[in-house]
């Protein structure tokens, strides 16, 4: 019998997020009828790769016809798919979208594949999935096992971003400012405010009234939505010159006594969780290791003795990868083996 298969828009084909969904979906061997890579009209006519021997041709987002793919991955900007999504929704199109636009829209599920797939059940009120933050998906990663043994409580998390979350323009200037300071030029600042190189910047998005940072009440929110409505969390979100990968250091508190062995037993089990954690220079892993792996690392876990039943631990991911591309790609994974697509 012939495999079923889907026509597939990769939306913001030409940025660092777009160019990962190209790929995963030929590492993981989607089951992709046609591919159309598509993006604004000065990228048109670009070629941008598909696995490692494919090359696809640009094509213009504004002209496109949607009702000619089954799946949209969308990852052009928020203004970009708060115009566009919803056109290719209309027109049969299934959209996943990688932007913050859609994500607390009550009629948007919210989707990390390993925590909550029952979610996409809803997801015909509009025709369009959220992909959450980068961050975000890391850590519900890792405390989706330990929540479902203990009940969290409250989650105080301090991350450690690199600058790909920002887009290739923030990675071209970390690597700019890095050669100017080494060679004595004018050090230019673009992308970000304030020096990225050899610099650490607590600041990422806009910030808003409370003194908070969009970034941090993100990560607040679709916890919220996407585990438990009654978890507190308290965010820092620090921007790092570090070209791939997000680390998170998170102290969780929960209601039930939950000790760090235990912990370590059900995030071995969990999928995509990989469990590094010893008390040694072997026991732990950094982004710079872990850049192009699909799983979420669980590194340093142990007693939080400043609250009743705590842990701390540091969680490290790609997050162009399982941040963004493959978690939008095991979206559509999903779909099809819920038969929804």
């Amino acid at each position: 019998m012939t495999k079923k298969t889907y026509h597939v828009a990769v939306v913001g084909a030409t940025g660092a997020v777009g160019r990962e969904m190209l790929q995963t979906l030929a590492e993981r061997t989607f089951p992709v009828g046609n591919v159309f890579a598509l993006a604004s009209e000065r990228s048109v006519g670009r070629e941008v790769s598909f696995g490692d021997d494919a090359v696809l041709k640009v094509e213009n987002l504004d002209t496109f016809d949607f009702s000619k793919v089954d799946l949209g991955l969308f990852s052009p900007g928020g203004k970009v798919s708060a115009h566009y999504a919803p056109k290719a929704a209309a027109a049969g199109c299934v959209v996943i979208d990688n932007t913050s636009h859609f994500r607390m829209d009550p009629d948007v599920p919210l989707i990390v594949p390993e925590v909550n797939p029952h979610a996409l059940k809803d997801f015909s009120k509009r025709n369009i999935i959220a992909n959450p933050n980068c961050s975000t998906i890391q850590m519900v990663m890792a405390l989706k096992p330990l929540h479902d043994a203990a009940t969290i409580k409250r989650v105080v998390v301090s991350t450690y971003q690199s600058v790909s979350g920002a887009g290739k323009e923030a990675m071209d200037e970390l690597f700019t400012q890095t050669r100017a300071i080494y060679v004595n030029d004018e050090l230019v600042k673009e992308r970000f405010k304030k020096q990225i190189a050899f610099n650490v910047i607590p600041h990422i998005d806009v910030f808003m009234e409370d003194g908070g940072t969009k970034e941090e009440w993100k990560m607040m929110v679709e916890t919220k939505k996407i585990l438990d409505p009654t978890i507190k969390v308290a965010a820092t979100c620090v921007r790092v010159p570090v070209f791939i990968g997000h680390a998170l250091s998170v102290n969780v508190e929960f209601e039930n006594a939950i000790s760090p062995a235990e912990a370590r037993a059900l995030l071995k089990k969990s999928p995509g969780i990989a469990v590094i954690d010893g008390a040694d220079d072997d026991g732990f892993v950094t982004p710079a290791e872990i850049a192009g792996e699909d799983n979420t690392y669980v590194c340093r876990i142990r007693d939080d003795m400043t609250v009743d039943n705590g842990l701390q631990m540091w969680v490290v991911a790609d997050n162009l990868r399982k941040g963004a591309a493959l978690n939008a790609v095991q979206i559509a994974e999903e779909l099809i083996k819920q038969k929804l697509l």
